[in-house]
């Protein structure tokens, strides 16, 4: 059951990295973070999407 929490807490976080304010002597990264955090949204909903198939129809 913890690592269904995990895997929602990874993709809230990939949430908070596509929208946060860089200040402007870091502003060169907002690229990244948005790579990153889009990357974290996709991986961990597929786990989480899984995980619930698995759970739906059996292991």
């Amino acid at each position: 059951m913890e690592l269904i929490f995990l895997f929602l807490a990874a993709i809230l976080s990939g949430f908070v990295l596509m929208s946060v304010e860089l200040v402007s002597f870091l502003s060169f990264l907002a690229p990244i973070f948005d790579i990153v955090g889009s990357l974290a949204m996709i991986i961990f909903s597929l786990a989480f999407i899984y995980k619930a198939l698995k759970a739906l129809f059996g292991k």
